[in-house]
């Protein structure tokens, strides 16, 4: 496994994330893990307990952990929000968007490809969990 990329200034959750069904069914947990085809949108009377969701990609194609990371941090969720699995240099910038502030790639990234990959579009269109101005409003304020 590679190393996990933080964008944030807290501590990293240091215990393994359980299943949706396993948190669901406990009321000591804090860290939990999102698998393609979980609802999201169970865990949002729990927000306040969650310090690490962990959101699964198991192949680069599938998009649904986007929803997910949109879903809470729409509803609220200020809590470390990882992608991991087939995650790709290429989708780091989109991930940023929907909300997600770390990263555990099946595969190292090279930290320059990082960079750049943030670097590549300094303007947005549209809003976004990322909270950047779009490129409209700075147009228009």
């Amino acid at each position: 496994m590679a190393d996990t990329l933080r964008y944030r200034d807290d501590e990293p959750v240091d215990h393994p994330a359980v299943t949706v069904d396993s948190f669901l069914d406990q009321s000591n947990a804090s860290a939990v893990r999102i698998e393609p085809g979980d609802d999201a949108r169970e865990l949002l009377p729990h927000l306040d307990r969650l310090a690490l969701v962990e959101v699964n990609f198991p192949a680069f194609g599938d998009g649904r952990g986007y929803s997910s990371a949109r879903i809470l941090r729409e509803a609220g969720y200020e809590g470390e929000l990882r992608a991991v699995g087939d995650v790709l240099v290429d989708q780091l910038a989109y991930m940023r968007r929907c909300g997600f502030d770390a990263f555990e790639p099946d595969q190292r990234f090279d930290m320059e490809d990082v960079k750049s990959a943030f670097e590549r579009w300094p303007e947005v269109y549209q809003k976004a969990a990322d909270t950047r101005t779009s490129i409209w409003a700075k147009r228009h304020p």
